[in-house]
């Protein structure tokens, strides 16, 4: 590459990475251009735009396009649900991106129309932790995706806050829900939540939690994925504990069900005037550099009788496009990438944990408490590959339900109805 060339690339990222903070679910694009005539175009389509998510993916192109130099690589993102909409419609024209991004819904969805080729004769498959592999196999040994990190879900708590009013960070369900009737009892919403992801984990969370803890938890999934019901009956728990939290006026209802991911509840947590956040772990970042004089920590859920536990996912999936222009050129960025110290650079930028053997821990030290909260004991996947229902948006439509005011039974009739 000519370093006029590099140059130009440089400028053109920058000046991209700088608009990226100020998008919502506009698409985003990289494009590394070597500008030779003999190259190969790798298409990549994700839904990661946050600005220090594209300078770690920017980074590890940069290094891979180093060594390929005839690859040209374009990344293209579309940030939230509409991500999907678009996947869509995309790979059923005939217009294929070479690599995207997948969720586990999706993925089940349209894992029979051809779209997702066989990741299993990877050279670096063996890297993947066996919790991993567990996840990413299918029952015939196929694997149509490599995860990129394990995200986790956690409490944000504003220490200042806590200690101005002499409280402590809960460490179970009983210390959880004093603390929070403490700041209700002084006007003072407890929770900041979005409509999303923070009560649908607490619900899976607690529900789910005790079918993880037997030893024989592997028949007891099977037994829940041939009757709608037994799911149903083992959320009744965790419904019961967010009407509760709604109930007791520990989130605003009425906001939360307004409140969008990644943006209007940090917005809410910066303001320094509530104690807790519930949400991704990925978004301390974006808080720290928001509000960099606010001190806080993210913690395990407080929500079991005796302790706390972690809501964690399999997370930011790549996939081969089958159909694509350059499979075999797109196995080998996947092989590139799934190497360990480059899968780090991501990782590490999404203060998140590597689905990989490796035991390093995020930099971001605001999210040191959850890291003794990564393993088969005290941590849970929020979806989980063997449980048969799309779980996700199922608790999603049940906890918004529950934030509406009706009763809990109608947010179980969509698990019911399910199959």
């Amino acid at each position: 590459m000519k370093l006029n060339t590099i140059v130009k690339s440089v400028i053109i990222l920058s000046l991209l990475i700088m608009c990226v903070g100020c998008q919502n679910n506009k698409a985003t694009n990289i494009v590394i251009d070597n500008n030779d005539d003999d190259i190969i175009d790798l298409r990549i389509f994700g839904f990661k735009n946050e600005a220090i998510n594209v300078v770690a993916i920017e980074e590890i192109l940069q290094d891979y396009m180093a060594k390929h130099p005839n690859v040209k690589i374009n990344y293209e993102s579309v940030k939230g649900v509409e991500y999907y909409n678009v996947l869509e419609k995309r790979l059923n024209s005939n217009n294929h991106d070479d690599i995207f991004m997948m969720d586990e819904e999706h993925l089940q969805k349209l894992k029979d129309k051809g779209y997702f080729e066989d990741l299993s004769k990877l050279s670096t498959i063996n890297n993947f932790s066996k919790k991993s592999l567990e996840q990413m196999k299918e029952d015939n040994g196929k694997i149509y995706y490599v995860p990129s990190t394990i995200s986790a879900f956690g409490l944000y708590c504003n220490m200042d806050i806590l200690n101005k009013h002499h409280q402590k960070v809960p460490q179970n369900e009983k210390e959880f829900m004093e603390v929070c009737q403490y700041f209700v009892d002084k006007g003072i919403t407890p929770i900041i939540a979005n409509n999303d992801i923070s009560l649908k984990t607490i619900a899976i969370g607690k529900s789910l939690y005790p079918l993880y803890q037997a030893d024989n938890s592997h028949e007891l999934i099977k037994h829940i994925n041939k009757n709608p019901e037994v799911l149903s009956d083992y959320m009744k728990t965790g419904y019961e504990f967010v009407e509760k939290i709604i109930k007791n006026k520990f989130i605003d209802a009425t906001k939360t069900s307004k409140t969008e991911k990644t943006k209007d509840d940090l917005i809410q947590f910066e303001k320094g005037e509530n104690p807790f956040m519930l949400t991704g772990a990925w978004a301390s970042v974006r808080v720290q550099n928001d509000a960099p004089n606010l001190n806080f920590e993210v913690h395990p859920y407080p929500i079991l009788k005796e302790g706390s536990m972690l809501v964690t996912n399999i997370d930011t999936r790549l996939c081969v496009n089958a159909k694509g222009k350059h499979v075999e050129e797109a196995k080998k960025f996947i092989e590139y990438i799934t190497q360990d110290n480059i899968m780090w650079k991501f990782v590490n930028s999404q203060s998140s944990f590597s689905p990989l053997k490796e035991l390093r821990i995020a930099d971001d030290k605001t999210i040191k408490p959850l890291s003794l909260y990564i393993n088969d004991k005290d941590a849970i996947l929020g979806t989980d590959s063997r449980i048969q229902y799309p779980i996700w948006s199922l608790t999603r439509e049940g906890v918004q339900k529950l934030m509406k005011g009706e009763d809990i039974e109608s947010a179980l009739k969509i698990i019911k109805d399910s199959k």
